[in-house]
């Protein structure tokens, strides 16, 4: 058997551990597939401020809800590489497709995260084959015409979306027939809490899959992926299209959780938030969207409670902060300080 001295994979380097000389590249990708101790910290942190933060349960859930937002934006920009300012597309479609579902057809939750991720999932699928021929600067300002497009089609179609006004009548029914969603967000934060530890587990099978080595391969040389018969585009758009039904069933948890649905779902705001969410975590990590969402969610609540109308240039010098001294953001400066410790033994 190899050595048991352990070494970091260039993966992740914070939870993935293997031998430092494996049998096989196949036995090291298996390795990266246990559960390791410390990927349980977020859920028992979690868990921890369901009791420890009762009056801020309405807050614990839209920072779930921003966790699974980032989390399927890294599947896309961190691992696959692909460079986007419209991922807020798939949310808004998402909450819109639950939130109507729930106004006109039915409150029953659990089919309304089907049909908001059904219906991001088909939006992420469509627009993917076209503007993912294209890269750089023109793929960006396609996502950008995209989620400029829905918002306006959503803005228009006020008979059915509410308009500016918002969608009304957002109603939902116990979950199981059993829990309701109560006032204080009980119900809503263990809801959301297991919806993310779904597409948590779906999120980091699928990364260490060999799909998932395969998209990081697409990202660091396409040329090569391509000259060893790789189907870049199909693979391109099937994580483009997964991503996206992940967004979906983030914004259809926010429709559900808070029974109202604005045209902000679809604002470049959120596409723009969402991303510096990721770059304060560290994309490409997985578990950057844990750290990046958490932290920005808790300062924009406390820095709007200190300074009303200049909070966000404190997010702002954060993130410059952040940019230059921390290229991988939390995670990276983590790891240069691990790095620092090691160093010194």
């Amino acid at each position: 058997m190899a050595s048991s001295r352990l070494v970091r994979t260039n993966l992740s380097p914070l939870f993935n551990w293997r031998p430092a000389h494996s049998a096989s590249p196949v036995e090291a990708l298996i390795l990266r597939h246990r559960l390791r101790a410390i990927e349980l910290l977020p859920w028992f942190l979690a868990i921890c401020a369901y009791y420890a933060f009762a009056d801020y349960l309405a807050l614990g859930c839209q920072i779930l809800i921003m966790i699974l937002f980032a989390m399927s934006l890294d599947l896309v920009l961190g691992y696959a590489g692909i460079v986007t300012l419209g991922h807020s597309a798939f949310f808004g479609v998402g909450a819109y497709a639950a939130g109507i579902y729930a106004a006109r057809v039915s409150g029953e939750p659990l089919s309304g995260l089907i049909i908001g991720a059904i219906a991001a999932a088909a939006i992420g699928w469509t627009s993917g084959l076209v503007i993912l021929r294209t890269q750089g600067l023109t793929l960006l300002m396609l996502t950008l015409a995209i989620t400029a497009l829905l918002a306006e089609a959503a803005n228009q179609a006020s008979f059915i979306t509410g308009g500016a006004d918002g969608l009304q009548g957002v109603d939902m029914h116990p979950i199981f027939g059993i829990f309701n969603f109560d006032l204080y967000g009980h119900t809503a934060y263990i809801y959301c809490l297991v919806v993310l530890f779904v597409a948590w587990l779906f999120a980091r099978r699928l990364i260490h899959s060999p799909f998932g080595q395969s998209l990081i391969g697409i990202r660091e040389n396409a040329a090569r992926m391509h000259a060893i018969g790789s189907p870049l585009r199909l693979r391109l758009v099937t994580i483009y299209t997964i991503s996206a039904a992940l967004a979906g069933v983030a914004g259809a948890l926010l429709a559900q959780t808070t029974q109202f649905v604005g045209l902000t779902v679809l604002g470049f705001q959120r596409s723009g938030e969402i991303v510096i969410m990721l770059v304060f975590g560290g994309a490409g990590r997985l578990y950057g969207a844990f750290i990046g969402a958490t932290l920005y969610m808790i300062a924009q609540d406390q820095l709007a409670k200190l300074d009303p109308t200049y909070w966000y240039f404190w997010i702002g010098l954060l993130l410059v902060l952040l940019v230059m001294f921390a290229r991988g953001g939390v995670l990276g400066l983590i790891d240069q300080g691990l790095r620092a410790l090691r160093s010194m033994r």
